[in-house]
C-alpha cells in the first residue's frame, strides 16, 4: 500500500486560501528538508513544506503501517495534534484533522474508492462596466471583447511608439502622474501627492466610479455593515488625514460632547487609551469615514483629477514613459501617457465555493444561495417575516458580522436558526514566538486581520528585512482566518450556542442540491458520524475576496506581456517602497498598492493604514528621484499642510 494516495485539505494560515493536494504516502512535513533520516532515504518520499516558525525542520510523517494510516511526531518542538489532542503516534481515520503548527490539515482517504473530486474556489467577478458583483460573468473575462480592434496592434510591442498611437486618430493625452483604479488606494496616493506640492492638473485618476470609496461602501453594505455600523479599520488610520490626528475617535467624541453627550464622548476616548486589553478596540462608523473622504476630495480637487475610464492595457513607451489604453464608453477609446503610474485596482472578484457555484449553475437559484458580498437583503427580510434556517460557510470577520445580523433579525422573529458549517475544529490559535492567538468556539480572535505591530512596529521592520521564503513563513504565522476580538460578537455566539439557535457543525461538503419547497440540502461527511444532510432555507458564503493577479484581466495581461514575477500568493512582487522594479522605464516608475501586493514587504496592505504607508514610501521614492513638483514633507511643511487640512483649505 505504499502507493496509497490521500487528500490533504487546509486553509492557508496567511490568506485563508484553500489548499487541497492529493499525495502519495509516505509524506514528510517540515519547514525544510536539508536531509531526511536514513530510514527514509531509500524511499520515494513526498515532501510537504510548511513555512512557519512553529513547524520544525522535519516535523511529522504520515505513512502506511500494517494496513493503517499513521501519523508520527518526529521530535518536533510544538508537537502534532490529532483532532485537538497532542499525539506522538496516532492511527488516522478518514476525516481526521492533523494540526502541525498553524496548519489545520484534514486527511481524507479511501482504500476501495477514489478520493472525492475537488475543484479550486470559484469567483464572482465585478462587472467591468457597472463595477457590481456579477455571477453571470465567466471565470476569466477577456481583456478585449471578441471582435474589438482595441487596443491596437501597437500594444503587442514591448515598447509602444508614441507616434503610432497618434496615427490611430484616437485621443492621446498626457499627464505627469496617473492613478489606475480611482479607489481608496488611488485616492490616498493622490492626496499625498497634493500635500507634497503636485498640482491637481498634473494628476489623473482613471476608474469606473467618481467616489473613491464606492466599491468599498458597496461591499460593506452587502456584507451587512450599514452606514451607522462600525468598520474593522484601525482607529489611527484615516484615509482623509495622513497625520492620523485628530483621529476618528477624537472627532466622534467632540461631536457627541457638543451634542450634550459627555458620557459617550468619554467612552470613545477611553477605548483608544485602554484598547485592546481592557475594552474593545475602537473602530469608526462607516458613514463618518465616507463623509470625511468626501470633504477631503473636495479640498484636493478630486473632481478635477478623476476621469471615467475602463483601463484595457498598460505598456511601456519608447521614450521612457507608460501608455494606458482605456475606454470612455461604448466605442469611445483613448490613450493616456504618463511618467509615473500607480496601480491600486483592489479586489477584482469575490471568492465563491465551487459546490455553491455548481448549485447555482444547475438550479439557476440566486436567491437561496448567496455570497456575503453580494446584495442579499432579501435573505434577512424573509427571515424576519417567515423565520427559517441559514447555513453559514466561512468563519472570518464577515461570517461574524452575518451572525450578528441574524441575531438582530431574531429580535423580530425568534423562529430563526443558524447552522455554521466549518471544515474542521480549531482547538488552538496561531503562534508566533511566545504569543498565541485566542480561540473561542472555533473562532480565532484578533483585533484586526494582522497583529498591530505589522502596521508600524517591529513586525513591519522584520518583514521588510526578510527574504521571500522568510516572508512566506512569517505571513503564515501572523495571518490566517480571524475575526475581531469584540465582546459583543463573542456574547452573541455564546448566547446562540446556549439557547440552541446557533449550532456549529464540522464536515466535508460532498455536494449541494435543491430539495422540497426549494430548500437547499447540503451533503456532508462528518468525522465519526458518516454522511449527513443539512437542510436550510438559505446558504451564505462568507469566505472572502480574491485579489490574485490571474483574476484581474488587466494585471494578468501586464504580467504575461512583461513576464513579471509573482510572489507565493500569486500577487505582484514589489520593492520595499512598493515599486514594480521590473517595470521601470528609464526615468519612468510604476508603483502598486493594496491587496494585489500581499505577500511582499508589508502585511496589512489592504487596510486604510496599509494604503497610507504604501503611498508614503512611494512618494518618498518619487521625491528621491526628483519627480516634478514633489517635495518631501518636513516638519514645517507637514505642519503647514495639517493646518490647511484643519481649516479645509486647498493644499496648493
Amino acid at each position: 500500500m505504499t502507493n496509497l494516495q490521500i487528500q490533504l485539505s487546509w486553509d492557508d494560515p496567511a490568506t485563508g486560501e484553500r489548499r487541497e493536494p492529493r499525495l502519495s504516502v509516505p509524506i514528510a512535513f517540515g519547514r525544510e528538508f536539508a536531509r531526511l533520516p536514513s530510514e527514509l532515504r531509500g524511499e520515494r518520499v513526498t515532501r510537504m513544506l510548511l513555512n512557519s516558525n512553529e513547524v520544525s525542520r522535519y516535523h511529522a510523517l504520515i505513512d502506511w503501517e500494517q494496513n493503517q494510516l499513521v501519523v508520527s511526531d518526529q521530535g518536533s518542538v510544538n508537537g502534532v495534534f490529532v483532532n485537538g489532542q497532542r499525539q506522538t503516534r496516532s492511527v488516522l481515520a478518514n476525516g481526521d484533522t492533523v494540526q502541525i503548527g498553524p496548519y489545520m490539515i484534514a486527511v481524507t482517504f479511501s482504500i476501495n474508492a477514489p478520493a472525492p473530486v475537488t475543484s479550486p474556489p470559484s469567483t464572482i467577478h465585478f462587472n467591468p462596466n457597472t463595477n457590481l458583483p456579477d455571477p453571470s460573468l465567466p471565470a476569466a473575462p477577456a481583456v478585449t471583447p471578441v471582435g474589438s480592434n482595441f487596443p491596437p496592434p501597437a500594444f503587442q510591442l514591448q515598447q509602444v511608439v508614441v507616434q503610432a498611437l497618434h496615427a490611430t486618430g484616437l485621443p492621446v493625452d498626457e499627464c505627469d502622474y496617473l492613478a489606475v483604479g480611482a479607489g481608496l488606494g488611488s485616492f490616498i496616493w493622490t492626496d499625498l501627492l497634493r500635500l507634497s506640492g503636485v498640482r491637481a492638473d498634473k494628476i489623473v485618476a482613471l476608474g469606473l466610479e467618481a467616489e473613491p470609496y464606492a466599491r468599498y461602501k458597496r461591499l460593506c453594505l452587502n456584507s451587512q455593515i450599514p452606514l451607522y455600523e462600525r468598520l474593522r479599520s484601525n482607529s489611527d488610520s484615516c484615509p482623509d488625514n495622513i497625520w492620523g490626528w485628530p483621529s476618528y475617535a477624537l472627532r466622534e467624541a467632540w461631536h457627541d460632547f457638543t451634542q450634550g453627550k459627555p458620557n459617550s464622548a468619554f467612552r470613545y476616548l477611553w477605548q483608544v487609551f485602554a484598547e485592546p486589553t481592557f475594552v474593545d478596540t475602537y473602530t469608526p462608523r462607516a458613514g463618518n469615514v465616507f463623509n470625511s473622504i468626501d470633504r477631503e476630495g473636495k479640498r484636493i480637487g478630486w473632481q478635477q483629477i478623476y476621469r471615467y475610464g475602463r483601463v484595457r492595457a498598460i505598456r511601456k513607451t519608447e521614450d521612457g514613459r507608460y501608455c494606458v489604453a482605456y475606454s470612455r464608453g461604448p466605442r469611445n477609446y483613448a490613450f493616456l501617457i504618463t511618467r509615473y503610474l500607480h496601480l491600486a485596482t483592489g479586489y477584482p472578484a469575490i471568492q465563491f465555493l465551487p459546490d455553491l457555484q455548481a448549485y447555482r449553475e444547475k438550479y439557476q437559484d440566486f436567491k437561496a444561495v448567496v455570497n456575503a458580498y453580494e446584495e442579499h437583503d432579501h435573505v434577512y427580510q424573509q427571515l424576519e417575516q417567515q423565520g427559517g434556517t441559514v447555513l453559514l460557510r466561512g468563519r472570518g470577520i464577515v461570517a461574524s458580522r452575518i451572525v450578528q445580523r441574524i441575531y438582530e433579525a431574531r429580535k423580530k422573529n425568534r423562529n430563526i436558526t443558524v447552522l455554521h458549517l466549518m471544515r474542521s475544529p480549531k482547538p488552538q490559535g496561531n503562534k508566533f514566538q511566545k504569543a498565541t492567538r485566542l480561540v473561542k468556539n472555533h473562532y480565532e480572535f484578533q483585533p484586526f486581520n494582522w497583529p498591530k505591530a505589522c502596521w508600524g512596529g517591529e513586525l513591519r521592520v522584520m518583514l521588510e528585512k526578510a527574504s521571500p521564503d522568510e516572508r512566506k513563513s512569517l505571513l503564515a504565522d501572523w495571518g490566517g482566518t480571524t475575526t475581531a476580538d469584540r465582546h459583543d460578537w463573542q456574547y452573541i455566539t455564546e448566547q446562540g450556542l446556549r439557547e440552541g439557535w446557533y449550532q456549529i457543525t464540522f464536515g466535508e461538503v460532498l455536494g449541494v442540491e435543491q430539495g422540497s419547497q426549494n430548500r437547499t440540502i447540503t451533503h456532508i461527511r462528518e468525522k465519526g458520524l458518516g454522511e449527513m444532510k443539512l437542510e436550510a432555507d438559505f446558504i451564505v458564503d462568507a469566505t472572502g475576496l480574491d485579489a490574485k493577479v490571474q483574476t484581474n484581466p488587466l494585471l494578468d495581461d501586464l504580467v504575461k506581456h512583461y513576464n513579471l514575477p509573482l510572489n507565493h500568493l500569486g500577487r505582484l512582487v514589489v520593492a520595499n517602497n512598493f515599486e514594480l522594479v521590473e517595470m521601470r522605464n528609464t526615468k519612468g516608475q510604476m508603483y502598486a498598492a493594496g491587496a494585489i501586493t500581499l505577500g511582499g514587504p508589508y502585511a496589512a496592505v489592504d487596510s486604510f493604514f496599509g494604503l497610507q504607508y504604501a503611498a508614503l514610501v512611494a512618494v518618498d521614492g518619487l521625491a528621491a528621484t526628483r519627480a516634478p513638483g514633489v517635495q518631501r514633507l518636513n516638519t514645517l511643511s507637514s505642519f503647514s499642510q495639517w493646518l490647511k487640512w484643519v481649516f479645509n483649505q486647498p493644499p496648493t
